[in-house]
């Protein structure tokens, strides 16, 4: 279908819209961890964390979260590589530390409490449109808009119109549609959530059950058939292929480690000593890098690791014992040790699981 943007037939009624959705809602909404008990920040954690990510994964990881920092407070006073360990498993690390950056802002500017006000929420770190909308709604019932994936999709279902998102006209049109929506909704709060559930578990992407949904009469989408191609599908973009060895390097109970760069893919977290590359490195390139000869590495494994954005492919090595040791007492730049026990124990990311594994250092059933 043909990216819409000018008119099409009658408007849907306004008022019939937003009420399906919040009569559904009180009946079918999944029990969440964050919505037994509401709280302004137990709803900022969930927001951040439930961006880009699915909501199984944020139900334990909000939990232990909120138990590691039970206050705004005692989050902004947390240094950023705790705030970091309690936010593994969820990956896009950069959520965590606009979440840590964010909360310090609160303290600063609004006594430790989360701000009411739009404007006032989207001067935080980390909170854009969606997010502020999101927050104001359901933790202040203000009747703010908020588009994401799933509300645009259920928007431009019900109104028949595959408009193209990443034009400003489609923008708005979405935004005044969904403005409209929770302008005539009875519980702004109920009516936003309601949304965001229906498209998740109901007006999916694909194979939609339209024969479950509240708003199937009103839907001009199904009237037309049109659903599968509402909103037109895009192609993915293609993920950059990069290379990266990782070295396991031990000596007398400690490994090595380094904090990667400010910038970039897994910024300012520990990982094993890494060297990146256009193309997979031999054990003669790696040991020449790193100053060594090739005899003292042996491959252990390999994997390849897909983030949205990159196809990352790790050839895992380890290190003979005894030049880790002569490395260690030397110094090297960019390397630290902990104990082993404290690497493999501590929370981390997926990728550095998968390395960990490939060395035997991990249980598999991690």
């Amino acid at each position: 279908m043909p990216y819409a943007q000018g008119a099409v037939c009658a408007a849907v009624e306004p008022k019939a819209f937003p009420l399906r959705v919040e009569q559904w809602f009180k009946g079918n909404a999944r029990d969440l961890p964050w919505r037994r008990r509401r709280t302004a920040y137990g709803t900022v954690v969930s927001e951040f964390m439930l961006q880009q990510t699915q909501v199984v994964r944020v139900c334990d990881a909000w939990q232990q979260f909120l138990r590691r920092f039970p206050t705004i407070s005692s989050l902004a006073r947390a240094p950023e590589q705790d705030v970091l360990a309690a936010w593994a498993g969820l990956g896009y690390y950069r959520r965590a530390r606009h979440l840590h950056a964010a909360s310090k802002a609160m303290v600063a500017l609004h006594r430790g409490h989360v701000p009411r006000a739009r404007h006032e929420l989207e001067a935080l770190p980390g909170i854009g449109p969606y997010c502020a909308g999101a927050i104001a709604s359901i933790a202040f019932g203000k009747r703010e808009a908020i588009v994401d994936g799933n509300v645009a999709r259920v928007i431009m279902r019900v109104h028949g119109r595959a408009v193209n998102l990443t034009k400003s006209t489609g923008k708005r049109w979405v935004w005044r549609r969904a403005q409209q929506y929770v302008d005539a909704a009875d519980d702004p709060s109920c009516a936003n959530e309601g949304l965001m559930e229906l498209g998740a578990t109901i007006c999916t992407p694909r194979l939609p059950r339209c024969e479950e949904c509240p708003l199937s009469a009103l839907c001009r989408a199904r009237r037309m058939g049109s659903q599968q191609r509402i909103p037109a599908v895009r192609s993915a973009p293609k993920r950059m292929r990069v290379h990266r060895a990782a070295i396991l390097a031990e000596s007398a109970g400690w490994m090595a480690q380094c904090i990667l760069p400010p910038r970039g893919l897994w910024a300012r977290l520990p990982f094993p000593p890494m060297e990146e590359s256009g193309r997979r490195l031999s054990a003669a390139m790696l040991a020449a890098r790193l100053g060594i000869h090739k005899s003292a590495l042996r491959c252990c494994g390999s994997f390849v690791f897909q983030t949205s954005h990159r196809e990352v492919h790790f050839v895992v090595w380890r290190m003979d014992a005894r030049v880790a040791q002569r490395l260690r007492h030397a110094g090297r730049d960019g390397w630290f040790w902990r104990p082993v026990r404290s690497v493999t124990k501590a929370p981390s990311t997926g990728a550095v699981r998968q390395i960990l594994q490939c060395g035997g250092r991990l249980s598999r059933s991690v």
